[in-house]
Order: C-alpha cells, then structure tokens, then sequence
C-alpha cells in the first residue's frame, strides 16, 4: 500500500499495558465496518460535497465496507443541520447528532465517537483536507501492526501535501508539536491532522475518559490511549489545506498551550485511570 514506507508505531510503557489496552496482543478484528464521524460547525457550505464523497466512496468499494455517517452538529447557527439531515434515508445511513449548544471540536468529537456503532471508527474534518480514500491507508497500518489506532499525519511525509497552510501556520504547528512532546512525552510528528482511526473498543475506553472540549482533544485522546495500552500507529496522508479553518491562531493556541498542562493535571490526578 503506498505510503507505508514511513510508519511510526507506539505502544504504551509495559507498566501500562495491558490495563484496559491490548497488552501487546494484535488486534485481529478486520476493518469491514466503520462508523465515520464527521464534527460539523457552521458547515452548510462544505458539507454536501463532503457527505457525497464519502457516499460515493464507500459504494465505489463494492460492499466491502458496511458504513454509517454521523454529522454533530455543533450548534451551528447556519443551516449545517437541515442539510445533514437532508442526506438520511439513503443507502449509507446517516445520523445527524445535535451538541447542547457550541461546545467545541473535542465535544464534537466525543459525542460522535460514543455514539458509533461499528467495529471501528474515523473521525474526519468536514472539509475533507485528507481524502476519504486515504482510510486505506489506515487500515493497512492497523492490519500490519495489530494495533487499534491509526492517525493520519502531514509530517511524516510532506511531500503528500497538496496545498499546504500559510508558513506561519505550519510554523506555529512545530512550535505547538515541540511543546506537546515536551510536555506530554508522547512521540508523534503531528497529533492535530483530523483524520485518526480507532477500534470501536479503543473509542469506547478512550473517549469516555477524554474531557477536553477545544482543539486540545488529539492530543488528550492520544495521551489516554497510551495510558490504557492501545498501541497507535502514526500514518503519512495525503493533505490539502482548504480555506475556512474555525482555528484562531491566537485565542485557540493559547487554548492549545493551556490544554497541555491540563492533561498533566488530569493524569496526576487520576482522571485517566
């Protein structure tokens, strides 16, 4: 499969495998239903592109994926629910998922992935930067490592970036990921690509631990996972930057700094037990 060449897998501490985690065992379970979660705020533009895509990926696949789409709604004031709600009934189900109000991505996210049913799962931006298709990728590395998560990651291969962010946001994305691994020890080249795949029990054991509501949540999940034993492997992806990002490069970098302190302060507590 191509891109496989450059694949950074990590497993959690011996100490912690093992606890809620795969304990160094492969996970067999074959990636033949995956529930895709899709965080959506203010998207009545951008959706209907993206909710047709994924559609038409999936038949493209000929029944090789049993598939079902959930759209939170992240209490848009636009018309991102009405729409999502208009693709239901179709061959691909589609649930549309409605957040008390504006809670945030890694609320979003959350509700999306306790919410799923299937045996795995990917949450994905709603402007599809990382194209739908390069969830075979992901499993790819998920079957050849046995592990339980896979994330998709613009660094590890920059050369599959199409349309690359402003210099100043890639900067500030180095900066942001030297501070994470600092701060959190977790050794991953880009936690912020929205693109991840997890088992449907990773996502369980994962995000019901998982407390943070703004753009900080990546790294927070991922934090959670090697604590619990799930090894996750780091994949390189096929990247576009599209224009309308919700990120403000001052309010939710300071937002981002603060959120790695938190998940100290939630793991010495005890919070991610």
């Amino acid at each position: 499969m191509p891109g496989l060449r450059s694949l950074s897998a990590v497993k959690a501490p011996a100490a912690q495998a093992g606890r809620a985690g795969a304990g160094g065992a492969r996970y067999n379970r074959a990636l033949t239903a995956v529930s895709i979660v899709i965080p959506a705020y203010n998207e009545e533009s951008r959706l209907p592109a993206t909710l047709t895509r994924i559609m038409e990926w999936v038949e493209s696949c000929g029944g090789r994926y049993e598939a079902e789409i959930l759209v939170v709604d992240d209490g848009s004031t636009d018309r991102t629910r009405e729409v999502a709600e208009s693709f239901t009934g179709r061959k691909i189900p589609v649930r549309v998922l409605a957040n008390p109000g504006n809670r945030g991505k890694g609320y979003s996210v959350r509700h999306g992935m306790l919410e799923a049913v299937l045996d795995w799962v990917l949450f994905t931006d709603a402007d599809l930067s990382a194209p739908i298709e390069e969830i075979e990728k992901l499993e790819a590395a998920v079957r050849e490592r046995g592990a339980e998560i896979a994330i998709g990651s613009r660094a590890l291969d920059r050369s599959l970036i199409g349309v690359h962010q402003s210099a100043f946001r890639e900067w500030a994305g180095r900066v942001f990921n030297l501070l994470m691994r600092i701060l959190t020890g977790l050794p991953f080249s880009d936690t912020q690509c929205g693109f991840k795949l997890f088992s449907r029990r990773a996502a369980r054991e994962v995000f019901r631990r998982q407390r943070i509501d703004g753009f900080g949540f990546d790294v927070e999940a991922l934090f959670i996972a090697r604590r619990l034993g799930f090894e996750t492997v780091e994949v390189p992806v096929r990247w576009n930057h599209v224009e309308g990002t919700k990120v403000s490069m001052i309010r939710d970098s300071l937002n981002m700094f603060l959120d790695l302190v938190r998940i100290r302060w939630y793991d010495l507590r005890g919070a991610y037990r």
